[in-house]
């Protein structure tokens, strides 16, 4: 029984779970070097003119010398908006800051809009911190701990290293000791030792080592012995969000306190200073701003007083990119009986870079719904592709793309192969789409609950 109990633990620890998301396949804009978009690339379908123009956002962004800059990405649901703000943010890569909320999101939190907004912002603009530190980095020859007798006394060691020019003996406290056995440093090891906080580093392997495959895995990196002298000084660069510098600076317990995640409200007092101070970074070359891109989805769900306060933040020198994204019409402006174009108020838009989406068109779903089945690993066959291809331009794309896994659930259920037309129109038959829905409502009115009260007051009038 405990045999397999322990079988069954290796089997959960090698299990790779995989999470396949709404926008999952995207992997960038798909532009070539000349910024024009390829009809079909990194799971980037149609949209020609929309990742053009996002093209044009992205080398805005990577300049990184324009701040404040809004865009506004307009256009009907199912068109791909949040689409495009991810390939950008793939397209940007790591280093660059990407912050994605969604407008109700604000109203959720235990604080004021404004901070929320803050925030957002503040966490989309990164600082690339310089500083010079000195490093030992060489080959260890020999590695010799001795640990005492007795339990009270403390363990003691030396460590020799060596370059391709020099070799040394040192001789090592507990705390050295202890960093070295956690990162089981060995004989023929290249490691890195930072002399201000001794935390050491393992980089590899030493090629001269390379002959002892029989005591090392397949994984191991081989790395060439140092050259010149062991001790060196060496630029090392942080990235960090000012977001994260305000949390540090403003509780008690530091850095620690982004792990808790309850970093509540943050003086403006404490901002003000770590700004000032970062200014006076950028003047000494110690460090540089790296601004990013704010993504708020759903924009028309913000109210007058946030779409004031964007007003006023876009104007800082300290701004992000902010790329909004609604699906509305002219629509009321929320917290006010005043209608304006995507709900947004007329003095807003006119700060705005406005980008439109188009419906796809049946070649281009066809695409999308083939990039899909390959995302959610689902074989199908051509003719089944091809009726779920018409059912999306019949009702809309979010409904073919929902019935993919369901399809092919259907599939597995009667042992197929591959999804075919069957298994396509049961599943249209199980679950209903917005206007079969609609219809079956009203044919059916009379006996869902609270419709008598409907009957009672048109009755009335």
């Amino acid at each position: 029984m405990t045999e397999e109990a322990g079988k069954l633990e290796q089997i959960r620890d090698i299990t790779r779970i995989d999470r396949i998301g709404a926008h999952s396949h995207i992997r960038g804009l798909g532009l070539n070097d000349a910024l024009e978009p390829r009809h079909t690339s990194q799971g980037m379908v149609g949209q020609v003119q929309a990742r053009r123009a996002a093209g044009i956002i992205l080398e805005m962004i990577k300049e990184g010398k324009i701040a404040g800059r809004a865009i506004l990405i307009g256009g009907q649901p199912g068109t791909g908006k949040t689409a495009i703000a991810m390939g950008m943010s793939q397209s940007l890569g790591t280093d660059t800051p990407f912050t994605a909320i969604s407008g109700s999101e604000i109203f959720s939190l235990e604080m004021s809009r404004t901070e929320a907004l803050t925030q957002a912002f503040r966490k989309s603009i990164g600082v690339r911190i310089k500083e010079e530190t000195e490093i030992i980095e060489g080959e260890v020859v020999e590695i010799q701990i001795d640990r005492p007798v007795s339990e009270g006394g403390a363990k003691v060691g030396k460590l020799t290293l060596k370059t391709t020019e020099m070799e040394t003996i040192y001789d090592l406290g507990a705390k050295m000791i202890e960093s070295l056995t956690k990162e089981k440093v060995q004989a023929g090891d290249i490691i890195t030792i930072d002399k201000s906080s001794g935390r050491s580093t393992k980089l590899g392997r030493s090629y001269t080592r390379a002959r002892d495959y029989d005591a090392m895995g397949p994984q191991t990196k081989y790395v060439h012995c140092p050259e010149g002298e062991l001790q060196k000084r060496k630029e090392v660069v942080h990235t960090v969000s000012l977001h994260e510098i305000d949390v540090i600076n403003s509780r008690t317990q530091g850095f620690l306190a982004l792990f808790s995640g309850d970093t509540g409200e943050i003086k403006t007092e404490v901002r003000d200073q770590i700004s000032i101070k970062i200014a006076e970074w950028r003047e000494e070359g110690k460090a540089d701003i790296v601004p990013g891109v704010l993504f708020i989805d759903e924009v028309h769900m913000l109210d007058i007083e946030c779409f004031s306060f964007l007003n006023r933040a876009l104007e800082s020198d300290m701004a992000p990119i902010l790329i909004m994204a609604t699906n509305r019409g002219i629509t009321k402006i929320r917290g006010t009986n005043y209608t304006s174009p995507h709900g947004i108020p007329i003095d807003l838009l006119d700060r705005l870079l406005i980008v439109s989406t188009v419906p796809y068109d049946e070649k281009e779903m066809h695409k999308i719904l083939a990039i899909r089945c390959e995302e959610e690993d689902v074989e199908m066959n051509e003719e089944a592709l091809a009726i779920l291809t018409k059912i999306g331009g019949e009702t809309s794309l979010r409904y073919a793309i929902q019935l993919i896994t369901a399809s092919a659930l259907t599939c597995r259920k009667r042992k197929g192969a591959e999804v075919e037309i069957q298994d396509i129109k049961r599943v249209y038959a199980l679950f209903l789409d917005e206007s079969r829905s609609s219809q079956f409502l009203k044919e059916y009115q009379k006996d869902f609950m609270f419709s008598e009260i409907q009957t009672d007051t048109d009755n009335s009038k």
